[in-house]
């Protein structure tokens, strides 16, 4: 089990405050994975392929293109807001 002090810490740097009995709880939960961590350092690494991103091969872009809508669905879209003002939707104010 990883000493007190270390969970103290970790918790710290996250900015959290911690109660005693979380601090031994995350004492028993971060354990396995540290050591689990300790196992992944010691796996031989040297075959294995460089790679940036190990989904690279999936990481298809598309051609970004506007959609248009119809005047017939903006205007259901409209219609359908709880809130309107000349056509447009209105929303609360994001800025002050």
């Amino acid at each position: 089990m990883i000493p007190e002090k270390d969970v103290k810490r970790i918790a710290n740097l996250a900015r959290l405050s911690l109660s005693p009995a979380e601090i031994k709880q995350y004492q028993k939960e971060l354990s396995p994975i540290l050591d689990y961590i300790g196992v992944l350092k010691k796996a031989d690494i040297t075959k294995a392929d460089v790679t940036s991103h190990p989904r690279e091969a999936l990481n298809v872009f598309r051609k970004d293109e506007a959609f248009k809508e119809t005047e017939e669905e903006v205007g259901k879209l409209v219609q359908a807001a709880p809130d309107k003002k000349e056509g447009y939707i209105k929303v609360k104010s994001v800025l002050k």
